[in-house]
């Protein structure tokens, strides 16, 4: 651990503009709140060898927003930690597959804390979070985006939790066997929920898990608040009014979220922020990335992470990217809170899964979210609940709740 506080020393007398804007009165605040992220993506890059979350790396030059001395320099005290598939074809064979992918990188975050037991602690319920910080340790809840690798066999999300997994998102950019998705370019399939998706509402409240709801769409999130015996959680949502896009959600929708207890965690993905034209040759170097990782990951032949950046820098090169910037960001915070209140509001900014902005691209800046809103008037409690609380009340409401 010395080498990483030396790290974080030197890291901050480099970066002389942050250490500038973030005073001490609110980086001694940010520290004594219990700071998570609903959704971090790094397992994507655990799967790749050559990686490692010890390590420090820099955002853009390595495609890496996470790591252990970004975490500490940034106050993050652990999240949770995504099994992320890409959706493929709804058949036994493909299920089968990527079911093996997706238990793969399951095991890769259990073996991420295994090996670094002074660093992560696998948390598995609500109380886990505050002990695990006060250890000096970072908390690694896991999660699924896409619940496309539990088939048809809903026994399948029993092998999930068992190893760990605490929180259920039903879908990703496309419809699935359990529901349809927010940006399918075919539209829905199912106006909603799948009669297997409505079982899967179940089994998961059966379980004491939580559901998320970012990627469905607006009928299917209202459809799994109706179901739902526990609220729901939007782990990376933004608000519709602020920017219309599909992947965010309107105000009669989030107010119905509000009055059922759930919560929308803000994301910080640029193209759902504000309009970003993206070349249609970008788009398709990008998809066959994304191809070519996914079927490494699904044949147990993964993508070397060198690899990976060589190509994503060689794309970005060839097309610069446009980032979104921290006050299109903000706005989505302002308009939450102002609809729905502190208590309904969270952080989940799809850390390697896309998000950051300009001023906020990796997690060693998140304080600039604390000093907003303290900033805008709140006080510790509240900000604690908008990094924290929110999150570990749905899960204690989940554990509550759950078919005992």
């Amino acid at each position: 651990m010395h080498l990483v506080l030396l790290t974080l020393l030197l890291a901050t007398i480099c970066n002389p503009l942050y250490s500038s804007e973030i005073s001490e009165e609110i980086r001694e605040s940010h520290k004594r709140v219990l700071v998570l992220d609903s959704h971090l993506d790094t397992p994507i890059r655990l799967a790749m060898p050559g990686f490692d979350i010890t390590e420090r790396h820099e955002h853009p030059a390595d495609q890496s927003q996470v790591d252990l001395p970004r975490m500490l320099e940034g106050g993050l005290d652990g999240g949770f930690w995504v099994i992320y598939t890409s959706q493929g074809e709804l058949t036994e064979t493909a299920y089968a597959a990527v079911k093996k992918s997706a238990f793969r990188t399951g095991n890769l975050i259990r073996k991420m804390v295994s090996d670094h037991p002074n660093e992560f602690s696998l948390a598995l319920s609500a109380d886990d979070a505050k002990r695990i910080a006060d250890n000096g340790k970072i908390s690694v809840y896991m999660s699924i985006e896409n619940a496309y690798p539990i088939g048809t066999d809903l026994s399948v999300l029993d092998q999930f939790y068992a190893i760990g997994v605490r929180m259920l998102g039903l879908v990703h950019v496309k419809n699935n066997q359990f529901a349809d998705s927010s940006t399918d370019p075919l539209g829905p399939r199912w106006n909603g929920l799948s009669p297997l998706g409505r079982q899967l509402v179940q089994k998961a409240n059966d379980l004491g898990m939580i559901i998320d709801a970012s990627h469905a769409h607006d009928l299917a999130l209202e459809q799994m608040i109706s179901l739902s015996r526990t609220p729901i959680l939007l782990s990376h949502s933004g608000c519709k009014s602020v920017f219309d896009h599909p992947r965010n959600v309107g105000d009669e929708l989030l107010l119905k979220l509000k009055n059922q207890g759930g919560v929308i965690q803000l994301n910080s993905l640029g193209a759902y922020l504000k309009t970003i034209e993206i070349p249609e040759g970008r788009k398709a170097i990008y998809k066959t990335i994304l191809r070519d990782r996914a079927l490494g990951e699904i044949n147990n032949q993964p993508m070397l992470y060198k690899d990976f950046v060589h190509r994503f820098n060689a794309m970005y090169k060839r097309f610069p990217k446009e980032m979104a910037s921290l006050d299109h960001y903000l706005a989505h915070f302002e308009h939450g809170l102002d609809l729905m209140g502190s208590k309904a509001v969270g952080v989940g900014a799809d850390w390697d899964g896309g998000g950051g902005v300009a001023e906020m691209n990796d997690v060693s800046k998140i304080p600039y979210i604390t000093k907003f809103l303290s900033d805008k008037g709140y006080d510790e409690k509240d900000i604690n609940d908008i990094w924290s609380g929110n999150l570990l009340r749905l899960l204690r409401q989940a554990e509550f709740n759950k078919l005992k």
